[in-house]
């Protein structure tokens, strides 16, 4: 077997500084951004409980089927420093990840294979916090590289380590630029498109070695 990991188009130079500065407007400090859609894998309560343990800024983008349930419950938790945006554009998405100080992606089950909000992080430099659950999710974000990667549905541990990117700006900013060399290395469109390229024509020459290939049609 053979993996071909998932590349994303750079977008990091599409930026929009007029979005920029309208999310920087609202968020002045310093916070923890999740995206995506939330479903039931994505641990939407372990990340809610981690807030309230991290009281950091937590910005919340992505809508689904369960929207309307986590932000009632993270109103009956009190969690003012939890902010729900709902589903927002691709360039707003990109000027959020731009500001913030780190990607948080609590998903606790193996539903998770991968996750590409971890690669759309790496790609704008951003350290990133993910749980430990056997996928693609620790191959993207490597622990103490590329950001943190704690126990599934540990909301102390998780809080934890979102907390120290927001107080450790250094160390994020490290692991940011870590994000994005290996981004460059692994994950953009064009490495994707190569790798298929060469697994392709292995898998020709392959077939060529083996002998006439009979044509005839069934």
């Amino acid at each position: 077997m053979e993996i071909v990991p998932l590349g994303l188009k750079d977008r990091s130079g599409d930026v929009d500084p007029h979005r920029s500065d309208h999310w920087r407007a609202r968020f002045p400090e310093p916070f923890i951004l999740f995206t995506g859609v939330l479903r039931y894998y994505k641990a939407i309560g372990v990340l809610l409980e981690a807030a309230a343990i991290c009281g950091k800024p937590l910005v919340i983008v992505g809508g689904g089927p369960n929207e309307a349930h986590w932000r009632a419950h993270a109103k009956r938790m009190n969690l003012a420093n939890v902010h729900f945006l709902g589903s927002v554009s691709d360039e707003d998405k990109d000027a959020l990840l731009g500001l913030c100080a780190g990607l948080v992606l609590p998903s606790n089950v193996r539903a998770e294979a991968f996750g590409l909000s971890l690669v759309e992080a790496a790609m704008l430099s951003r350290a990133m916090v993910s749980c430990e659950i056997g996928t693609g999710t620790s191959y993207v974000n490597v622990d103490g590289e590329t950001g943190y990667v704690v126990p599934p549905n540990d909301a102390a541990a998780l809080g934890g380590a979102m907390k120290r990117l927001v107080e450790e700006p250094e160390t994020a900013r490290k692991m940011g630029a870590a994000a994005r060399l290996r981004y460059e290395a692994l994950f953009t469109r064009e490495r994707m498109a190569a790798a298929y390229a060469e697994l392709y024509a292995r898998i020709v020459r392959g077939a060529s070695g083996c002998g006439q290939i009979d044509r005839t049609l069934p």
